[in-house]
């Protein structure tokens, strides 16, 4: 008998950057859905994307051919724009992780404001839902905006981790991992399905996986990190050893 036979701990996979180093010489490779593919391989329990609108890394083709192939979800990261919305319709991923975009920015650097924008975002979700496709916020792990997300109908939640890896190991990480294990409580009580993500590294996802309320970890840049040491499908594997053994220590207790 598999040891995790009960650890329900997922592992999301995000190919984005294989796609950044690819479109850093406009290429063909590396390929993001070869990449997809290594990572089930590894034991990836979803596939991760964000089409962004200015196309820096993900292109749309990436996402047509990747729908066609792939036997695990895929959660399509996205804007809350009349495109995107447009191009979910189109494809009808299992999911979509609605996030904040900003041109200038490396990375998605904080959670959606969804009480700042809390109808606009209501009406997006429910036209996703209508078109059968099941939808997440990313969100920080602030109480006020898991409300917000739960009035918008949202069958999940990604709480936005950056905060925390940006101080673990120093005398902040306390801190920032009791909103996570607060935000996820809370979600919970809700009846959200809730998820993280953000910055989490095999030296620091123990803490976060031990989270039981936490579902699924979209873990990518430093999965890619690691790939170019040791291939996709074993950082993939790596990271969800560290992730199984880490929840299994909870679930021993």
């Amino acid at each position: 008998m598999n040891k995790h036979a009960k650890n329900t701990i997922r592992l999301g996979v995000n190919v984005d950057h294989v796609a950044t180093v690819r479109q850093a010489r406009a290429s063909a490779s590396p390929d993001p859905v070869e990449a997809a593919l290594s990572a089930i391989k590894g034991g990836a329990d979803g596939i991760t994307l964000h089409l962004r609108e200015d196309r820096r890394h993900i292109q749309d083709h990436d996402l047509e051919r990747l729908s066609k192939v792939i036997t695990v979800p895929m959660n399509l990261e996205m804007a809350v724009t009349p495109e995107m919305l447009a191009i979910a319709q189109r494809i009808k991923p299992e999911w979509c992780c609605l996030v904040p975009e900003k041109r200038e920015e490396l990375t998605t650097e904080g959670g959606l404001d969804v009480m700042a924008q809390e109808e606009k975002i209501k009406k997006f979700c429910e036209d996703l839902a209508a078109a059968g496709i099941k939808v997440s916020l990313f969100i920080a792990p602030d109480l006020a905006q898991i409300d917000a997300a739960k009035r918008c109908g949202v069958a999940a939640i990604e709480l936005h981790t950056g905060a925390y890896a940006k101080e673990a190991w120093n005398e902040n990480e306390t801190k920032e991992l009791d909103k996570i294990i607060k935000a996820a409580e809370y979600a919970a009580e809700l009846g959200l399905i809730v998820n993280a993500g953000h910055g989490l590294d095999r030296a620091n996802v123990g803490p976060i996986a031990t989270i039981a309320l936490i579902n699924e970890l979209n873990i990518g840049h430093s999965l890619v990190a690691d790939a170019i040491f040791v291939g996709l499908e074993e950082a993939t594997r790596r990271m969800k050893h560290e992730m199984l053994e880490a929840r299994d220590s909870v679930l021993e207790q």
